[in-house]
């Protein structure tokens, strides 16, 4: 670092919050500031600004050595942490190289109820920003003991860790709900080992959306129902139960050889089946969790919740939330609302949605049973077969766009040709919103709008009446 980048001396309180710190406070200040020199690779590229960048990453170190006391469980990691921003600094601040510090991470080692971490990297964060910038944020482990009790059991997830927001720098302020390791600048990609998904956004985006969408839609919710949008520890545990079985769902069945079709370029309506079956599963196991009486009486009522928010976060939020180009989890939401409409189980009658419980759970789970099927005869099948068999499935049920090529049928597409020119005639939004969803957008973009960069504890601030 540059002689002249001496940071101002940093007294920790450990006797504060972790959030009111002054440390943290020191951090979070130089981090933002240190946004601004950035180009999107995360370097510093004029050298004009590397002089006051040294001073910056002299305050960031100086902060996490002075808060690393709070955190004994990730000592090495904070320590090799302050070793890569030496590091950066003395390079010129090129692209930056965090890989020694990220692989030290490991907070899938503990997942203690409430446990705190510390973590500060030069990462893009995704829904988020794809810039590669310097965001620090402080979060907090939720771990229930009826989601430890699964996870030890059946519901098996040594990578899933489930967190909750105490601060953020801005690439956080956005629609962000996961803490990924592929996001991290580095030489090389090592074997990532967790996942880290935000439990409380994603609850208090739910209650607010759905709070909102009952009201416009006249929905009358059940008394459980009510309470898992009234509620955001109800919710935000109800969340990592539904996270904890989906994300170990997408190593899991009868898959085509690569499930996350990863650097591939596929059609989106293949994410869209791939995101949504893995959130049928949760349902269709919470169908079964709930059933079962040697499940506690705790578990049993979160598994019937589960079911509550994946189909209400799944019609509602999801499906109208993000631009129309390749939205593959707004077209999940799309196909599961048509699905149970077409299966009479929802029903938009004199401008008040309803919806039939009792049969919600067969109808939802025949669609998680499709799908599976689908999934089950790709490895016998071509690509562009498993494609069209792919598109079928949906296109039965989600009106497709009438321009479309693909809905004309295989005579309509170059298939002696490659597979990236099939994937090409698919319209950026192949499946337009139907009418209802056309006028429930209008009326529910606000707060759409509104749920970016909230937390949990926004939500206890928010007034659930006022949402709409």
């Amino acid at each position: 670092m540059s002689a002249n980048a001496v940071a101002a001396p940093i007294a920790s309180d450990p006797q504060l919050p972790a959030p009111s710190d002054p440390a943290w406070l020191a951090l979070k200040e130089a981090a933002i500031e240190l946004q601004d020199l950035q180009a999107q690779d995360g370097s510093v590229p004029e050298a004009a600004d590397r002089e006051r960048a040294s001073a910056l990453a002299e305050t960031i170190t100086s902060a996490i050595a002075e808060l690393a006391p709070r955190f004994p469980h990730d000592a090495e990691y904070l320590r090799l942490l302050q070793a890569d921003f030496h590091a950066w600094a003395g390079t010129g601040f090129g692209v930056p190289d965090f890989l020694d510090s990220l692989v030290a991470f490991q907070p899938q080692r503990d997942r203690s109820d409430g446990l705190q971490h510390l973590v500060v990297f030069p990462m893009y964060t995704q829904n988020g920003s794809r810039n590669r910038f310097v965001e620090a944020v402080l979060v907090e482990v939720v771990w229930p003991e009826f989601v430890a009790d699964l996870e030890a059991g059946e519901y098996s997830n040594r990578l899933f860790v489930p967190i909750r927001f105490l601060d953020f720098t801005p690439g956080y302020a956005t629609n962000s709900a996961v803490l990924f390791p592929e996001t991290v600048s580095m030489r090389e990609i090592p074997t990532f080992t967790w996942g880290a998904i935000f439990a409380d956004r994603e609850a208090a985006r739910f209650r607010r959306v759905l709070d909102a969408a009952a009201k416009v839609t006249n929905l009358e919710l059940p008394a459980d129902a009510a309470e898992l949008a009234a509620d955001q520890k109800l919710a935000q545990e109800t969340f990592v139960m539904w996270d904890l079985i989906h994300d170990r769902t997408h190593m899991r069945g009868d898959l085509p050889f690569d499930p996350f079709m990863i650097k591939q370029r596929m059609p989106f309506f293949l994410y869209a089946l791939e995101e949504l079956r893995c959130d049928l599963t949760a349902f269709r196991e919470s169908v079964k969790i709930e059933a079962d009486p040697k499940a506690t009486p705790e578990t049993r009522r979160h598994a019937k919740l589960v079911q509550y928010a994946v189909v209400f976060d799944r019609i509602f939020r999801f499906a109208i939330t993000g631009g129309r180009v390749r939205n593959y989890d707004g077209l999940g939401g799309q196909l599961l609302f048509a699905w149970m409409h077409q299966h009479h189980v929802l029903h938009w009658t004199d401008t008040r949605l309803t919806i039939n419980w009792t049969r919600v759970p067969d109808v939802v789970s025949a669609l998680g049973d499709a799908i599976d099927e689908l999934y089950w005869r790709s490895i016998d099948r071509p690509k562009v077969a498993h494609w069209l068999a792919a598109y079928e499935l949906v296109s039965n049920t989600v009106t497709p766009h009438p321009a479309s090529a693909w809905s004309k049928g295989p005579n309509a597409l170059p298939l002696a040709g490659t597979p990236r020119e099939v994937t090409d005639q698919v319209l950026d939004d192949e499946f337009p919103l139907s009418m209802f969803y056309e006028a429930l957008e209008k009326k529910m973009r606000a707060v759409i709008q509104s749920t970016a960069g909230i937390t949990g504890e926004t939500a206890l601030n928010h007034r659930p009446d006022t949402a709409a």
